[in-house]
């Protein structure tokens, strides 16, 4: 079957590389994951022999068709859902598998997914949204995986490194070339793991301002602190640079050498005034 392109379509059939990102997600059986992309279903595959029950989530109907039936053979261990990632309610899809256990708490669940690289961030932010899943591994270009576990001080640290890594521990596992796929795509991946931290230092009502306070400050990343967060927060310097002190943080260091948890302090600060 020919990838759509403006699908972002890019097929692993690599068994050993399948085997390893399977893998990475720790499968046990009867755990619940929801993939994300299946296409042709080479990940499904090795997701269902490991004993798991999945649902795959596949907005190309051509695919969705093919891989319908298959969950059949696997004891129904397997559900295609056709439709688009990004707008479907993924926990009541994961409650609706789980219909006779729907007066208990959601169960835990898992994601995965060959990510398309044009809708990678959304739909990292919409796997760390509540209820997390207890894990979440994601094939994606690698200098997105980069960025994502970038640590403060290094050049690929920025808005989406803090932004992820308020909320979850972030492990780049291995690299994918691009000839590994079908088409081959113009730059190399790698999978990612995301571990939702059981507490994120910044509360789930919190996160968007969070969000829009780091990308404020990183748009600004060559200038000193106490001209960046005062910019980002509409106070005078004065102000923000005995804040600054107060915090104990430099008033002439850059932005990308704070850690999460000092962005945390100075949006939190930020809110007193």
């Amino acid at each position: 079957m020919t990838p759509r392109q403006r699908l972002g379509q890019h097929f692993l059939s690599d068994p050993g590389l399948l085997r390893k990102i399977a893998d990475a997600l720790d499968p046990a059986p009867g755990d619940i994951v929801l993939e994300i992309g299946p296409g042709k279903g080479s990940l499904t595959e090795q997701l269902l022999a490991r004993g798991v029950r999945v649902i795959a989530i596949e907005k190309d109907r051509r695919l969705a068709e093919v891989l319908r039936g298959r969950g059949d053979r696997e004891g129904g261990r397997g559900h295609i859902v056709e439709g688009d990632a990004l707008d479907l309610d993924w926990c009541s899809l994961v409650s609706e598998l789980t219909l006779p256990r729907s007066l208990f708490p959601l169960p835990v669940f898992k994601v995965i997914g060959n990510i398309p690289y044009a809708i990678t961030t959304p739909l990292i932010e919409k796997a760390l949204t509540p209820p997390y899943p207890e894990r979440i591994v994601f094939l994606i270009q690698a200098e997105v995986a980069e960025r994502l576990a970038a640590r403060p001080g290094s050049k690929r640290y920025g808005a989406l490194s803090v932004g992820v890594q308020a909320q979850a521990r972030v492990e780049r596992l291995f690299g994918v070339r691009g000839g590994a796929f079908q088409p081959p795509p113009r730059v190399d991946s790698a999978v990612v793991r995301l571990t939702p931290l059981a507490a994120p230092l910044i509360p789930p009502a919190d996160v968007p301002a969070f969000r829009r306070f780091v990308t404020a400050c990183f748009s600004r990343r060559r200038k000193q602190l106490r001209n960046v967060v005062a910019g980002a927060l509409a106070r005078p310097a004065a102000v923000v640079t005995a804040g600054l002190e107060k915090l104990g943080l430099d008033p002439a260091a850059r932005p990308e050498t704070l850690a999460p948890g000092d962005f945390v302090r100075l949006l939190r600060w930020g809110a007193t005034l």
